[in-house]
C-alpha cells in the first residue's frame, strides 16, 4: 500500500527525531517529560503514526536543543521553497548534521 506524501513525511519527521534524541542521549521517556508531552504520544510521533502540531514541535525542539525551523520543515508545515530566508539559510536549516548549537 503507497503511502501519501504527508504519512513519507511525518516517518521521515519520525527516524529524524529518534536520531537527533538517540544522539542527544535521551530516552523517549527523558524527552517526553523535557518536552513537556505524553511519553505514548512522542511514541507515535517518533514511529510516524502521528503529525505533530506546530507548538508540540516547539516544544521537542526546545528539549532537543535543534532548530524548530528544522522540525517544521520536516514535518511539512513551512517549505524550504516558500521563500522563507535566503539560500544559505534554508542550507543550513536543512542540514541534519547541524543542532541549534552549531547554527
Amino acid at each position: 500500500m503507497a503511502k501519501s506524501k504527508v504519512g513519507q513525511t511525518v516517518e521521515s519527521l519520525g527516524d529524524y527525531l529518534k536520531e537527533q534524541r538517540v544522539a542527544s542521549r535521551l530516552s523517549l521517556r527523558q524527552l517526553a517529560v523535557q518536552a513537556g508531552v505524553s511519553n505514548p504520544y512522542l511514541s507515535q510521533i517518533e514511529r510516524g503514526l502521528r503529525k505533530p502540531s506546530a507548538e508540540v514541535l516547539q516544544q521537542i525542539a526546545r528539549a532537543l536543543r535543534i532548530s524548530a525551523e528544522q522540525l517544521y520543515v520536516r514535518a511539512g508545515i513551512i517549505s524550504p521553497d516558500d521563500g522563507v530566508g535566503g539560500s544559505v539559510e534554508i542550507a543550513v536549516l536543512s542540514d541534519t548534521g547541524l543542532t541549534e548549537r552549531h547554527i
